[in-house]
């Protein structure tokens, strides 16, 4: 019967078919501990604060510059920062940063001050086992930190036996969030 259908209507069942097989086999939404909803992690990074969620498009240009500054690859052009307002003032602005860590996802906010450093790392989802999860020590080491050299593995982040992947992960979605910080928060202050 396959052989009656056309060539164009082979190749769209081609690629339903692998679709399926590819969303079959990466999604794992049972598998998945969720740790705090995206309202739950917002509010402990800015309490008493009005977060409201923005959409950016990053042209090619600014998708360029923001992979140079962060040193690892930037896959989406589509940004959503939520900025808090707290006390009339901008308070922060969060970032939700979801990769794969081993061959399963994670999501992670970076809530970035005013300063463009790190002011806490939340974790909302882990589908890994949690004994790959490094303690929540290994994630105060970002606080204040900023995108620079030392933002890195091999420099001032401890790795973590048991968590390597994890840790290695982190610290590139902490470096992609900062440098696509950078350029939006460049782009403002140029206005």
């Amino acid at each position: 019967m396959i052989s009656s259908l056309s060539t164009r209507f082979q190749t769209w069942l081609g690629f339903v078919f692998a679709l399926l097989i590819f969303s079959v086999g990466t999604a794992h939404p049972a598998t998945a501990k969720v740790f705090l909803s995206p309202d739950e992690a917002l509010k402990m990074a800015f309490p008493d604060c009005e977060v409201e969620r923005n959409s950016v498009h990053l042209d090619d240009e600014r998708l360029r510059l923001a992979r140079e500054a962060a040193g690892v690859e930037i896959t989406s052009s589509l940004v959503y920062p939520y900025r808090a307002v707290c006390d009339g003032k901008l308070g922060g602005t969060a970032y939700f940063d979801s990769h794969r860590v081993r061959s399963l996802p994670e999501t992670i906010m970076v809530a970035v001050g005013t300063d463009g450093k790190v002011l806490r790392i939340e974790i909302l989802t882990f589908s890994e086992p949690e004994d790959y999860i490094p303690g929540d020590v290994w994630y105060q080491q970002f606080d204040g930190r900023a995108l620079d050299p030392e933002l890195n593995l091999e420099r001032g982040i401890r790795e973590v036996t048991g968590a390597t992947l994890t840790a290695r992960a982190t610290t590139e979605a902490v470096r992609r969030v900062l440098a696509i910080h950078r350029i939006l928060t460049e782009e403002t202050k140029a206005r």
